[in-house]
């Protein structure tokens, strides 16, 4: 089953102007009983219209939405039902750095019903660079990268490359590098389907933190 994170994340727009019609009729109608409990009624709701509104239609579209973390490919950074912030708004001000943790639509070779999914990988690789994972390590343009935030560093347990990654595209991988769906397995990912950069835990109250 979804959790309300994931839900409220995908809610499609039909169901927000929906709710945003439900809650201007009932403004309307509250407007028109003249007594102190209606006027305090319509005020409520009026305001719970523009919060819908500026939430659903501003923020989430262009700042920043909820996501949650549906596998473990990313420990130990984020643990499965993680809630996070992304920042939407970041990459259209500055490109996507190495090391960045970003969420974005999966290409349709990421899956076998070639289904359109959000993911969240950590940025390896931009265009021109030359990827090789040998002897545990990963190493861009022949150096080996320093990677302390991996669940098992000098572990890796495959061998690809070298690969350079053409123009418009990232290479993206999961920290927990043996069981993650990234990269290695489906290819670069392209520029135009980042959503955003993972910005701040905010679930369960034990993990709230800013994500590194």
């Amino acid at each position: 089953m979804n959790s309300p994170t994931e839900w409220l994340a995908n809610i499609g727009i039909e169901y927000i102007l929906l709710a945003s019609a439900v809650l201007l009729v009932a403004r309307i109608l509250l407007g028109k009983l003249n007594t102190p409990i209606a006027k305090s009624a319509a005020e409520t709701v009026e305001s719970f219209l523009i919060a819908v509104l500026l939430v659903f239609l501003v923020i989430r579209p262009f700042v920043v939405q909820a996501f949650f973390i549906p596998s473990g490919s990313m420990l130990p950074n984020l643990e499965i039902q993680d809630h996070i912030l992304v920042n939407k708004f970041i990459y259209r001000f500055q490109e996507p750095r190495y090391g960045d943790i970003v969420v974005f639509k999966s290409p349709p070779s990421a899956s076998p019903d070639r289904q359109e999914k959000d993911y969240i990988k950590r940025l390896i690789g931009k265009p021109g660079d030359v990827i090789k994972i040998y002897g545990g390590s990963v190493y861009r343009n022949g150096e080996k990268l320093e990677e302390d935030y991996l669940f098992e560093p000098g572990e890796i347990d495959y061998v690809f490359g070298p690969y350079k990654i053409p123009s418009g595209n990232l290479f993206m991988m999961g920290d927990n590098r043996n069981d993650s769906n990234d990269s290695h397995v489906w290819g670069p990912l392209d520029r135009k389907r980042i959503i955003g950069k993972a910005w701040v835990k905010f679930w369960p109250i034990n993990r709230v933190g800013m994500i590194r």
